[in-house]
């Protein structure tokens, strides 16, 4: 088995075997390589039938020092989306400069991980946590062929007018979306934003709002169990 890509991916399947389904996580900017990893183990026990579900915890390619990022971010430009109203507006219809090449590079790892479980696309779930989220979104909105789920946790809407444009494609497809209503680093509108974008464009939203900050609630985490066990049984 060749490796799944040139990203640094984690894996965890929970009972040996081929696996009967695959999720794509990936983590968010500034985020240690495996911030995500601890959540496979968890999952699997709040929801046994994903025992034979294979997860993956690829790393973001640029190496920041603190952590890892998909493409780097103005951390002063993130900052003023809270309280001002036009700079949030300007960014949700910015593609960022890194957006395409870590977009090849998550791109090519669904596909090798299709080519090395020979699962088809319908049993594979793709999403993320922040910056992972947004980069889901967008391979999601540009694959061939839908996957099974896009499950975007605290993300936000980026390059608006490719999206929309893009998620006509992607009618009927399930999205599970979760966001902190106190987020002080994505505003909650925005999430709202992209809730709207995707369902105006047919695609089924199970949204999720929590009371907190930037991070994945405990009842968004119990609900994703439920959604993953409903959509990859």
């Amino acid at each position: 088995m060749h490796e799944p890509s040139a990203l640094e991916v984690e894996t965890f399947q929970a009972t040996p075997g081929a696996p009967d389904a695959a999720v794509v996580l990936c983590h968010g900017y500034g985020a240690p390589a495996d911030d995500l990893a601890g959540l496979g183990p968890e999952l699997v026990r709040a929801q046994p039938s994903l025992s034979r579900t294979r997860f993956y915890f690829p790393a973001a390619p640029l190496d920041l020092g603190f952590g890892r990022a998909w493409w780097p971010i103005d951390m002063l430009a993130v900052q003023r989306l809270q309280g001002d109203p036009e700079a949030l507006r300007e960014f949700r219809k910015q593609e960022p400069a890194g957006l395409p090449a870590a977009r090849a590079k998550l791109h090519k790892l669904v596909r090798d991980i299709a080519d090395d479980t020979g699962l088809p696309m319908h049993r594979l779930a793709l999403g993320g946590f922040s910056q992972g989220a947004m980069l889901a979104c967008d391979v999601t909105l540009r694959l061939e062929e839908a996957p099974a789920t896009l499950l975007v946790l605290s993300g936000t809407l980026l390059t608006e007018e490719t999206w929309r444009a893009k998620a006509a494609a992607r009618a009927g497809l399930p999205v599970f979306q979760s966001h902190g209503r106190f987020d002080p680093v994505l505003p909650f509108v925005a999430a709202e934003w992209l809730r709207d974008l995707l369902t105006e464009a047919g695609l089924p939203v199970e949204f999720v709002p929590f009371d907190g900050a930037h991070t994945i609630g405990q009842e968004a985490f119990t609900r994703l169990g439920d959604f993953l066990a409903r959509r990859l049984r």
